[in-house]
């Protein structure tokens, strides 16, 4: 399943953080083929954290970024075991048609790799010359297991011989062959008597035709191990060189990433190596996933479906690099491009808990009762409590409409929330600015920066110098032409706006004159509608 986030902007508002989990659960019901999951951008403010401890809906998940990370790309991973025999890991290879396979140890953390290049090397290295296990070791039991055979005479027992096909006669076997060497030969008994008078440690008979009972028991007086193949001798004798364990032929200390790490950081280094690829691994070591240098060929991109903005600079990193699926908005249209059409929704109401509400009842669904709950909340908040001028008809529909579902009052829900939210006198100044921050692009001026903090009464002015040095250390850090916090009487229904840098533009367009970097705007409640567009009207 496609996997989806829903999100809006930085600085989540209550608005932001009940669209995202309403339009989740809206879409999964309507698509469910597909896989939508809210997301955050930042920590909840405590109104936000208050609504969703009252309604009972889960925090959506924090998306640090949405750029490719290896666990988009990555793929299943077959492992194979470190004494497992090499031929096991060709199988995996020509089943599941992948040219590396990586290697674990007994507790599953990765060791190793094995590529068709290993395999190919191993047998380009064995062509010259007689094949010899004096430095691999092959077990008698991983012998009989890639060559599906049987074991006849002897125990399970390490191999260290040169291997021999027996095509030359009985007179001259002698020559060459030395005392535990692995001989391979067919239904000749004088051969297979002689080999193992010259004390071969392992006699391997081919084309399945089961040696004289003579022959077996010569081998077991002589210590010498009889297997059984159903193989000819030349297959019988390759079979046998892949007997030798993965450990043997693997590449050590394959590159290893973390399944979190960013597709573009780790890029340079799987083409690097010479298998070309990478293995994703918990952090035990365990084999997690694959990543191939195909895998980094146009990846498809994370898809992301944005709510409450069109802003790239208040949304999530990355936002230019991942597929928008959709935009679901109630503020301007912003700046966020799109490689392709989508559907795309900037409807002028006060919340967009609204229009995903009315989209749940369009198509005749009932949102979960704690979503219900959040979306009655973002409404409330975004209208403050229907006194903003950016409240509509269709917000107060959706508030009654809201009311009869959960048998509550909007507004005594709204007044109990505001007042659980308004005390903010345990919060830094830098936090009071941020929790609800946003900025917006000037053209050739440069950007500001507003903020804004709902409050009952007055009281957040006495602590106006230690707002403003907090504006000045935002402005400055971030570059802003200016910097604005709105602290907005919900019961006065008024904004009193601190600003610092060139605040000018403010003055002239609200014709009001700053007083100690104060500027009282009676009847201003909404930095959506009245503040912020007159003043990306003035650049």
């Amino acid at each position: 399943m496609a996997h989806i986030y829903v999100t809006g902007h930085r600085n989540p508002d209550t608005d932001t953080i009940a669209s995202a989990i309403g339009y989740a659960e809206l879409k999964g019901r309507l698509d469910p083929e597909n896989l939508y999951a809210p997301a955050r951008l930042g920590e909840v403010n405590a109104q936000t954290r208050w609504a969703l401890e009252k309604s009972g809906a889960g925090e959506p998940k924090l998306l640090k970024h949405i750029m490719l990370r290896v666990k988009d790309v990555m793929n299943d991973v077959t492992t194979a075991r470190k004494n497992d025999p090499l031929r096991n890991v060709g199988l995996t290879m020509a089943k599941e048609n992948i040219s590396q396979v990586p290697i674990v140890d007994d507790d599953g953390a990765l060791v190793g790799i094995v590529t068709e290049k290993d395999l190919a090397r191993m047998y380009v290295r064995e062509s010259r010359e007689a094949s010899t296990f004096v430095s691999t070791p092959v077990s008698v039991h991983s012998m009989v297991e890639v060559l599906e055979g049987e074991l006849l005479v002897g125990e399970d027992r390490d191999a260290s011989g040169k291997l021999w096909v027996i095509s030359m006669s009985v007179d001259s076997m002698g020559q060459s062959m030395e005392t535990g060497d692995i001989v391979v030969i067919g239904d000749r008994t004088e051969g297979q008597r002689r080999a193992i008078e010259l004390g071969a440690g392992i006699l391997v008979v081919s084309n399945g035709v089961r040696p004289d009972d003579e022959i077996l028991r010569m081998a077991e007086e002589k210590g010498v191990t009889v297997v059984l193949s159903p193989l000819d001798s030349y297959v019988t004798s390759r079979m046998i060189q892949l007997s030798v364990p993965c450990w043997e032929v693997m590449t050590g200390d394959p590159l290893s990433v973390n399944p979190e790490e960013l597709l573009a950081d780790i890029t340079n280094d799987v083409m690097a190596v010479h298998y070309r690829a990478a293995i994703a691994v918990d952090d035990d070591g365990v084999p997690l996933g694959i990543l191939t240098r195909t895998d980094l060929l146009n990846p498809e991109p994370r898809k992301v479906l944005l709510v409450d903005h069109a802003e790239k600079g208040q949304s999530v990193p990355g936002v230019e690099q991942a597929q928008v699926v959709e935009i679901l908005d109630h503020h301007h249209v912003g700046n966020i491009e799109t490689r392709i059409p989508i559907p795309a929704t900037f409807d002028p109401v006060g919340s967009t808990a609204t229009l995903i509400v009315e989209r749940y009842k369009a198509n005749g669904i009932r949102p979960e009762e704690s979503t219900a709950k959040m979306l009655l909340a973002a409404v409330l908040s975004d209208t403050v409590i229907f006194n903003s001028p950016t409240t509509t008809d269709r917000d107060r529909e959706v508030a009654r409409y809201l009311e009869g579902m959960l048998d509550l009052d909007a507004r005594e829900f709204g007044m109990e929330m505001f007042e659980a939210s308004s005390d903010v006198s345990d919060l830094s100044a830098e936090e009071i600015i941020g929790r609800d921050q946003k900025e917006y692009a000037l053209g050739d001026a440069g950007t500001m920066s507003i903020s804004q903090i709902e409050t009952v009464g007055a009281g957040l002015l006495e602590r106006k110098s230690e707002m403003l040095d907090a504006l000045e250390g935002l402005r400055q850090s971030n570059g802003y032409l200016f910097a604005a916090l709105m602290v907005t009487d919900i019961v006065e229904g008024g904004t009193d706006l601190l600003c610092v840098g060139e605040c000018d533009p403010i003055e002239r367009v609200f014709d009001q004159q700053a007083r100690d970097n104060v500027i009282n705007l009676p009847g201003v409640m909404s930095r959506k509608k009245q503040v912020a567009p007159r003043l990306l009207a003035a650049f």
